[in-house]
């Protein structure tokens, strides 16, 4: 008998052993990754030598490298300065990066796609810089890219298996599958804290949380730009920085802005224009934001808002987070005076009160990122929070999956009733739906079903 993640293994060696193309995200993205830790931080340079990665530096706001004051160990001896990370081979030429003067102090180059002709990364004063070309594997494990975007909304075959299976069966694969992906969220979890400790894996898993899925991205790369631990020493600034350098703040902002909201942003944006010398973005490395069909109680400016507050209150929130209902009720009472009543910077003074942290962001931080921490480590009460959470609104792909599984079967709504059933249906999809190239007629899960040990 198996468990979930033994028939994984299983089947991706044999069923799925051809490896899709990899499909790389953007330089961007790629260099948000690395920073989290979540490729690692042991690797072999193109010549042999082994390479630790001790420090993972700042991120670079102006021209120059990617990252600044990194340390890295190659072969036992520690190199201090600047790291660049490019996708190909050849980007350290075709960049200019060669004939830069700026990129002469680079300790190490990091790609991640190489190429057949051989391309050297070398200084503008024609020294060698060590290279590392990170392992497809690991860009797959960090990146969890599946090799669809979507499946068909249609009853699959894994539907008569499960279609006379007791509901006490079914519930006990949909608790297997929940575990595992309690289990990759908490490694990922980690790596952060490994790679930044534990407020800064906090800190990002909370940004990341309130971007939700049109702008996680950004919320990461933004918390990753202004660290927590500079934020708690300048509490004062959380907002005027946050704004600043997410690209939202202007001279002449307060001028778009309603009468009763002018006098709070001319002091925001003169507080940011005292201290942007030090942290405000060049243009090539701005934050990019996506604004298209959210709803206003979401607009990114609100979720910096958010964030913003917590991070005024950071000692709260870090002794609540591993206290569930103590945390539920403190977020939810999050109170600003000009955000319970903008959608934005510039908006009208809405008459209506407006919930900074709304009950679904504070459902997904628990169940996507603070209760996988407490459950790895064999906590029984965050078990049992995780498995009372109510369930968010039916997705998209939640009733994709729903109808490739249960079709028509007469309980199907037991399975979608709370938030670890969501998690556990999404994990099959990813799992299977998602990596089958067969349209459902050579997927391995209907006759794996039975094998699962629970």
């Amino acid at each position: 008998m198996q468990t979930y993640s033994q028939l994984l293994l299983d089947v991706f060696g044999k069923y799925l052993a051809e490896d899709p193309l990899l499909d790389l995200p953007d330089e961007i993205t790629l260099q948000a990754v690395w920073f989290n830790g979540l490729f690692g931080r042991a690797f072999t340079t193109t010549d042999g030598r082994s390479v630790v990665v001790r420090q993972f530096g700042f991120w670079n706001r102006t021209a120059g490298p990617d990252f600044l004051h990194a340390a890295v160990e190659i072969d036992g001896v520690t190199h201090s300065g600047p790291l660049e990370l490019d996708t190909n081979a050849s980007d350290w030429e075709t960049h200019g990066h060669d004939t830069n003067p700026a990129f002469n102090e680079v300790i190490l180059h990091v790609i991640f796609r190489d190429a057949e002709a051989r391309h050297f990364t070398r200084s503008e004063n024609h020294s060698d810089i060590a290279k590392v070309v990170i392992p497809e594997s690991l860009v797959k494990e960090a990146l969890q890219q599946p090799r669809h975007n979507s499946a068909t909304a249609s009853i699959g075959r894994c539907y008569k298996p499960l279609e006379h299976m007791p509901a006490g069966a079914v519930e006990q694969v949909m608790l297997a599958a929940a575990k595992h992906r309690c289990a990759l969220k908490a490694k990922r979890h980690q790596l952060i804290h490994d790679a930044h400790g534990k407020d800064q894996a906090l800190w990002i898993a909370l940004a990341e949380t309130l971007g939700y899925r049109p702008n996680k991205q950004a919320m990461s790369q933004l918390a990753q730009r202004m660290p927590i631990h500079y934020l708690r020493q300048h509490a004062e600034l959380a907002h005027p920085l946050l704004f600043g350098i997410a690209g939202f703040l202007h001279p002449d902002i307060h001028e778009q802005a309603p009468l009763d909201s002018q006098r709070w942003l001319e002091n925001l944006w003169g507080t940011w224009w005292k201290h942007r010398s030090d942290h405000a973005l060049c243009q090539s490395r701005s934050i990019r934001w996506n604004r298209t069909g959210i709803r206003p109680i979401n607009h990114p400016q609100r979720r910096l808002a958010a964030l913003g507050n917590i991070a005024q209150h950071w000692p709260s929130f870090r002794k609540l987070s591993s206290q569930t209902d103590s945390l539920i009720t403190w977020l939810e009472n999050l109170s600003d005076p000009f955000w319970n009543h903008h959608y934005t910077l510039t908006s009208k003074r809405s008459d209506k009160q407006l919930g900074l942290m709304g009950k679904d962001r504070i459902r997904d931080l628990l169940i996507n990122h603070l209760l996988p921490i407490r459950i790895i480590q064999n906590d029984a009460t965050a078990w049992n929070h995780y498995l009372r959470l109510p369930a968010p609104a039916i997705s998209e792909s939640i009733n994709r999956v729903s109808t490739r599984l249960f079709g028509q079967r007469n309980d199907k709504d037991l399975f979608l009733k709370k938030a670890w059933q969501h998690q556990a249906l999404l994990q099959i999809y990813q799992d299977f739906c998602l990596e089958d190239t067969s349209d459902c007629d050579n997927c391995p899960f209907p006759e794996q079903l039975k094998q699962l040990s629970l």
